[in-house]
């Protein structure tokens, strides 16, 4: 599987794309008020990656599980020292409404933090890459 994203910013407009394999859909950000950049920013997406994988996750091994799973609520924070410097302290939140016992609850949160793929990548600290740099075209 093949994840990606992509933003594109002008004076005109702000777009934001994300892509797994063939399947693209667009995001609703809005532009900075002075146009120049996204109104959210890279800390608050890393956040929401976060918290959107362990939802996701939670559902999908519930499901491997047979665990029943009304709502889930996740919330992720990260302090954010400086210009430059990695985030520190990042740290979730995560709240499952289930008619299963409290247990059985307890091991499928456990189980869902041990494979969700975001929270891996960064516990691994996987290399990032620059790969091009230049003008861009017109468009």
């Amino acid at each position: 599987m093949k994840i990606s994203a992509k933003v594109r910013n002008d004076a005109r407009r702000h777009e934001a794309t994300v892509r797994t394999d063939a399947a693209t859909r667009t995001l609703d950000v809005p532009a900075r008020a002075t146009g120049q950049g996204s109104g959210v920013n890279g800390g608050e997406f890393l956040m929401l990656a976060l918290a959107t994988c362990y939802c996701n996750d939670i559902y999908r091994e519930a499901a491997r599980m047979n665990i029943v799973v009304d709502a889930v609520e996740v919330e992720a924070s990260a302090d954010f020292p400086g210009v430059g410097l990695a985030a520190t302290n990042i740290r979730y939140n995560a709240f499952v409404s289930s008619p299963a016992p409290t247990e059985l609850v307890r091991e499928l949160l456990n189980a869902t933090d041990a494979v969700a793929e975001i929270h891996n990548t960064i516990r691994a600290g996987v290399p990032v890459t620059l790969e091009a740099v230049g003008a861009l075209a017109e468009q």
